[in-house]
């Protein structure tokens, strides 16, 4: 089953990376590099390139939470790396950029670490358990004092955000709304025939306004920097969040890991990590938008 969820995860990515590329342009040719205002969102839904990105990021994500459901979140959550490439390259024909080495450098960064920490995921992860009740009550807990925690950033410093602080509130928001789209997903699969009404409604209200704001926050950064960089902040950051919960909430990793695994995978974050902030220091496009 494992090797099932990261197939579908892979597929995932190729339409995450388009669907992302799409919605980037659009958005930065609406906005001018400047941060999204409700005015303007609205004007994106009438937009054939937005709305086209918008139908790829929801097949991306359809094919994310079936492979959620099969196999745990420190498995999966990391594979969207892999879009990060897609990203990089259509991007870089679409606005005409040519890939400096700095970029290469950082991007293999972003892949190799975030490769080498699901090849060793696989190897210390539990196979799919039972999430309990107060497991899922400590997730939606953590989630709404993010979303109140980022909802007041919003507002208050809307206009003095950058693109690198949207990257973080999303890849927050989206790390909290994968563990709980895996919680979800276990309720719509219990045996007893009810499934939308096993979710309790707290849990569903947290889910649909953690994917609301995340969602409002990865516009503005679409906005106010390149998407391959938003990608980059998203597939190191969403999994780590992601990741973080499933081993210390959700009990995903086994009872005896060794030193050196733990280790290693530290070293692979880091490397992701480093990876980012390389491709956001050395982006050609990044300068542009900060003029």
């Amino acid at each position: 089953m494992p090797l099932l969820a990261i197939a579908l995860a892979l597929l995932s990515a190729f339409f995450l990376a388009f669907g992302a590329q799409r919605q980037g342009s659009a958005v930065r040719r609406s906005t001018g590099g400047r941060s999204l205002r409700p005015a303007g969102f609205v004007q994106l839904l009438t937009n054939p390139r937005w709305l086209l990105g918008l139908l790829l990021l929801g097949l991306g994500t359809v094919l994310n939470v079936i492979a959620l459901t099969i196999a745990s979140l420190t498995v999966v959550q990391p594979i969207g790396a892999i879009a990060l490439v897609i990203t990089t390259i259509v991007n870089s024909r679409d606005q005409g950029i040519r890939l400096n080495r700095a970029m290469i450098v950082a991007i293999a960064a972003c892949v190799s670490g975030s490769a080498l920490f699901v090849l060793l995921a696989v190897t210390v992860t539990r196979e799919n358990r039972a999430i309990d009740t107060d497991q899922e009550s400590t997730v939606v807990l953590l989630l709404g004092v993010a979303v109140a925690l980022f909802g007041t950033v919003a507002i208050i410093g809307r206009r003095r955000l950058g693109a690198f602080s949207y990257i973080l509130g999303a890849g927050v928001l989206f790390g909290f709304v994968a563990v709980l789209t895996k919680i979800v997903a276990s309720h719509l699969l219990e045996p007893n025939g009810r499934f939308l009404l096993n979710v309790p409604p707290l849990t569903l209200v947290s889910l649909v306004a953690a994917a609301a704001l995340g969602s409002w926050f990865v516009q503005n950064a679409y906005a106010t920097g390149p998407p391959d960089l938003v990608i980059a902040g998203l597939t190191v950051i969403d999994p780590i969040i992601g990741i973080a919960v499933g081993i210390s909430i959700l009990d995903e990793l086994q009872a005896y890991v060794s030193m050196g695994t733990v280790l290693s995978m530290g070293v692979a974050a880091l490397i992701a990590i480093v990876g980012v902030v390389l491709l956001a220091r050395h982006h050609p496009d990044v300068p542009q938008r900060q003029d």
